[in-house]
């Protein structure tokens, strides 16, 4: 009967939108605790306080709920169309991470594992949570030891089905399923995710320090960005593909068949006089439902100036003099800063 169950709750996911559905036990995640430690140790967290204050929670996924004996794990394509790193070559232009460029995953993703929630319920009863992202839930490293996929060099998950690009989500459950084998990891003498970080921000294969990724410097770092990085971050205004888009798995990625996950064509490319004009009353109305409007108006804006000051287009000069009295310090240097490498 329960092998009967998990073959339609397989079924069910799938339908209901998601690419992958695997299965472990919360607590097949043992080797968590220690490689959270040493990287809160290090200090490769940044600014990520959360990371440290709920460090019990995240290394020990039964400690978060103790009456869960199942996670199922959700992975949903977002493969992009054409070449996520296309849009670096056009310095007056931001690029932004291609996951954010169509609607918020979080929305999406979570709606369908309520769906899927409701159902198992309704054919099997217990009680469930859903986590998408927001948690501290150690998601790739159950995601690996369900089967969905492995860590790969650049700590993201890959799959062989899937390659890299694909969003997931869990769900816990007080039943216990039957379970799926872990995946092995396929990265083998590979080092093309590696090689490629801009910013050198991998120590070691597997092994990330936040405080020099891309995607953190624009998303979760407050502040200004250290100078010795700044013409490393080139036109990225969101987020960073560079590791993602090299992986030689993504050969055998599928298309994301949501729409949303599609990127808006104003997405795509967008003129960076254009963003550093919008305002905040614009930014938050150009950017509404996008993971973009979490991290602000002037944080984005911060980005937009390091961007043109990496763009070399004389043209742009104007636009990062008009913020130079920005209240915000960290707008206001990213000007003078903007200025300064226009000026060269």
């Amino acid at each position: 009967m329960k092998d009967d169950l998990k073959k339609r709750l397989v079924a069910q996911a799938r339908a209901e939108g998601f690419d992958a559905c695997r299965l472990c036990r919360p607590w097949d995640v043992p080797e968590v605790p220690g490689r959270l430690a040493v990287f809160l140790e290090k200090g490769y967290h940044g600014q990520m306080g959360w990371l440290a204050e709920r460090s019990h929670w995240r290394g020990a996924p039964q400690v978060l709920w103790p009456e869960a004996r199942t996670v199922i794990m959700l992975g949903e394509s977002y493969t992009p169309e054409g070449d996520p790193l296309a849009g670096l070559a056009r310095r007056d232009r931001g690029n932004v991470s291609v996951y954010a460029r169509g609607r918020d995953y979080h929305d999406t993703v979570k709606k369908r594992l309520k769906r899927l929630a409701r159902w198992l319920i309704e054919e099997a009863g217990g009680e469930v949570k859903v986590f998408v992202d927001t948690a501290p839930v150690p998601e790739k490293p159950l995601a690996q030891a369900a089967g969905l996929g492995w860590q790969g060099k650049h700590t993201n998950l890959v799959s062989r089905d899937l390659g890299n690009w694909f969003f997931i989500g869990s769900v816990f459950t007080t039943l216990g399923l039957e379970t799926d084998p872990a995946e092995m990891d396929h990265c083998g003498s590979c080092r093309a995710c590696l090689d490629i970080c801009p910013t050198e921000a991998f120590p070691a294969p597997y092994q990330l320090d936040a405080r020099r990724c891309i995607s953190y410097l624009t998303i979760e770092h407050k502040g200004p960005v250290d100078a010795e990085l700044r013409p490393l971050l080139g036109n990225r205004i969101y987020g960073c593909d560079d590791c993602l888009a090299v992986c030689p798995w993504n050969k055998f990625a599928v298309e994301a068949r949501e729409a949303k996950y599609h990127a808006r064509a104003d997405l795509v490319a967008p003129p960076l006089e254009e963003l550093a004009g919008l305002g905040e009353a614009g930014f938050r109305a150009r950017f509404s439902g996008s993971p973009i409007k979490r991290i602000g108006w002037l944080r984005f804006l911060r980005n937009v100036l390091y961007a043109i000051g990496n763009s070399g287009d004389a043209r742009l000069w104007a636009v990062a003099r008009a913020h130079l009295g920005n209240d915000d310090a960290a707008v206001a240097d990213a000007a003078r800063w903007a200025l300064e490498r226009l000026e060269q």
